[in-house]
């Protein structure tokens, strides 16, 4: 098999990434050589995707960006609990995140505490396919009721009856979050009226 077939094979739905490439045994020269033969563009540091893919923001970031977990706003949208996309993404990182390059993209970081952390941390698919991380609608929505100054009016209250709405909660978590997160009394109000 020959080192372009090597590559294609790595291809995941229009994306290349020179890590998988590299730990593949092929050198960064063929890289190059087949991103430029096959017109692939570079669209963040180790990749590239193909001409016909559409970027997907959220996926770019998170393979750029490991640590981050998407939260805020982005986690809203990525749960269907806001009819709206996000106005900026947020995310959460660990307290000894420096996060300087994601800031000078506009992009809002909150710094998280280790015990916090990875509270809640789970897999979802964006609107191309892709798995990124996020908190759980749950994290989510405890999140939002701890920072609920930082909402609109109509982006919190579409997501709390959103929130309640769907048949997949996991109410146990709910609470467990909530009283992890000193919103418990908040969240119990809530589940009195909405259920």
């Amino acid at each position: 098999m020959s080192k372009y077939e090597l590559i294609e094979e790595l291809n995941q739905d229009g994306y290349l990434f020179t890590a998988d490439v590299v730990n593949a045994g092929i050198s960064k020269s063929w890289l190059a050589q087949y991103v430029k033969d096959k017109g692939y563009e570079r669209v963040a540091h180790g990749i590239y995707i193909s001409p016909e893919t559409w970027p997907d923001e959220l996926f770019i970031l998170n393979r750029s960006y490991p640590n981050i977990i998407f939260a805020g706003e982005t986690a809203l949208y990525l749960h269907l609990l806001v009819d709206r996309e996000y106005s900026n993404i947020t995310v959460c990182a660990p307290s000894n995140f420096s996060g300087q390059r994601l800031r000078e993209k506009g992009i809002i970081i909150h710094r998280e505490r280790e015990a916090l952390y990875d509270l809640g941390k789970t897999q979802v698919e964006t609107n191309y396919g892709h798995l990124v991380n996020a908190y759980s609608m749950e994290r989510t929505i405890c999140d939002m009721v701890k920072n609920r100054k930082i909402y609109d009016v109509q982006t919190y209250q579409t997501a709390l009856k959103e929130f309640f709405r769907k048949r997949n909660v996991d109410y146990s978590k709910l609470l467990e979050y909530a009283t992890a997160l000193n919103v418990k009394e908040d969240i119990e109000k809530y589940i009195e009226v909405m259920i």
